[in-house]
């Protein structure tokens, strides 16, 4: 079974850094494309940043480009979100997800993303 964990949440002010965890196990990471998103209170869930199996391709929402840098390492089985400048828009509940697409695909549909975690709370103060 695939089991997806957050880590690295917290408490910073604007203008500090947090770099989020996402440890895969169950399956075969380098498998999976890795994405992140995140869910604000009151709002829909949406995209923040994905990664190709590989680690060679990266997308970005707009409102995070600049800021925020998706990686991973395969050979440990876990991703990353270094979240730069934050602002206090970005406080939300931040997920990570895997997406089973073939090749360098990557994606922004949550649709597309079968496995979740639960979720690590970001919280930006003004």
């Amino acid at each position: 079974q695939v089991q997806l964990v957050e880590s690295g949440g917290g408490l910073v002010q604007a203008g500090g850094s947090l770099r989020l965890s996402c440890a895969a196990s169950g399956c075969t990471f380098s498998s999976y494309a890795m994405g992140w998103f995140r869910q604000a209170p009151g709002k829909e869930r949406e995209f923040v940043a994905a990664i190709s199996r590989s680690g060679g391709i990266t997308y970005y929402a707009d409102s995070v480009k600049g800021r925020f840098s998706i990686s991973r390492d395969n050979a440990k089985n876990t991703g990353f979100l270094q979240m730069n400048s934050l602002k206090p828009e970005d406080t939300a509940v931040y997920y990570c997800a895997v997406d089973g697409a073939s090749g360098s695909i990557i994606r922004r549909g949550i649709s597309f993303y079968d496995y979740w975690g639960q979720g690590t709370q970001v919280t930006i103060s003004s």
